[in-house]
């Protein structure tokens, strides 16, 4: 019985331990991420043309990295 409930949590915890991984991939450089911001003032969301500016980068990583760091800030910008 103790045994189902352990490999319940384990699950759990694997995917805490998984999102986090995710999370790190979402690594930028300090250049790359002052080009995500410049482009996005230029352009808005249009990411595949913000990830045309950065070699390796797809639009979908930026979207995300965007969304995560910064999508917050701009939505209370504009709200105000």
């Amino acid at each position: 019985m103790a045994d189902s409930q352990q490999s319940s949590s384990d699950e759990t915890f694997g995917f805490s331990r998984e999102e986090t991984s995710q999370e790190s991939k979402l690594e930028f450089s300090e250049d790359e991420e002052t080009l995500i911001i410049r482009m996005f003032n230029l352009v808005g969301e249009r990411w595949s043309l913000i990830a045309g500016r950065i070699p390796g980068r797809t639009a979908e990583e930026i979207e995300k990295y965007w969304n995560t760091r910064y999508w917050f800030l701009v939505h209370n910008m504009m709200v105000k």
